[in-house]
């Protein structure tokens, strides 16, 4: 196949691709999207000498990941990626990709950072009385949670708390907000955390996220705490349980984002 061929990466090769993109807190969830088999991918040449390669998430899939260093590559590429509205770049690439797509779609991009980062050592301790990690007996409780309060990180709930770390905040039998491994790889685990409006500003996210965190570390795994630069809520929750920035994204925006 000749090496700048674009493909649909079938998904028997979707670990060659996880094993070129390495492990980073920056490729985490990437790829423990290829490994868990949740997403597609796009690609220009083969997965382990690829000039770009585009992720697209089941979770989000309006938002790929590219990845790849030829800008002219990933253009080409992510024409072929239906229903996105954005794409999530390394830094150095942005400048240049940012200007074929100026070219190709008449407006300018407008850029948004995505920063990452790491927790060198255990969380301070953050406990809530109504807060705490989740076991597998715990599956109709969360089957009964809202849909914005479930993992979407694993094919299904048993898996998510068989493979995944989940703590959250229970008041009046129910869960009512989440801390889970968004992402998790043999170094790393993503947490993600949402709290359920009505029950924001107790401190819930901060108790819960500091559970995963810890049993990330107690597995050997380092945490990382991946938002958008503007995201100040989490930032904050970041912030005190002493995680520090490592590494920055960008999101080229290149179109209005599909509500319908």
């Amino acid at each position: 196949m000749p090496p700048n061929s674009h493909l649909s990466l079938d998904p028997s090769r979707f670990n060659d691709l996880a094993d070129s993109l390495g492990e980073t807190p920056a490729t985490t969830i990437p790829v423990h999207r290829l490994r868990q088999r949740m997403c597609k991918v796009y690609l220009a040449g083969q997965p382990r000498n690829f000039s770009a390669a585009i992720i697209q998430q089941d979770p989000v899939p309006d938002e790929p990941m590219g990845f790849g260093t030829d800008p002219e590559s990933m253009w080409r590429v992510l024409q072929e990626v239906e229903g996105w509205y954005c794409v999530n770049v390394a830094a150095q690439i942005v400048e240049p990709l940012g200007r074929i797509m100026h070219k190709a779609l008449g407006h300018p991009m407008k850029h948004y950072g995505d920063v990452y980062h790491i927790l060198r050592g255990p969380p301070p301790q953050q406990t809530h009385p109504h807060v705490r990690q989740l076991t597998t007996d715990d599956l109709p409780l969360l089957e009964a949670a809202p849909k914005q309060l479930r993992p979407d990180a694993y094919k299904d709930l048993d898996t998510a708390l068989l493979e995944g770390v989940i703590a959250s905040p229970i008041v009046d039998g129910r869960i009512v907000g989440i801390a889970h491994t968004n992402a998790r790889t043999a170094q790393h685990g993503d947490i993600a955390v949402r709290t359920g409006k009505g029950f924001r500003g107790r401190g819930y996210a901060t108790a819960a996220a500091a559970i995963v965190a810890r049993r990330l570390i107690e597995a050997g795994q380092t945490p990382v705490w991946s938002a958008g630069e503007t995201n100040a809520a989490s930032l904050r929750i970041a912030q005190k349980l002493g995680f520090t920035q490592v590494f920055r994204r960008v999101y080229l925006i290149a179109k209005k984002r599909d509500h319908s």
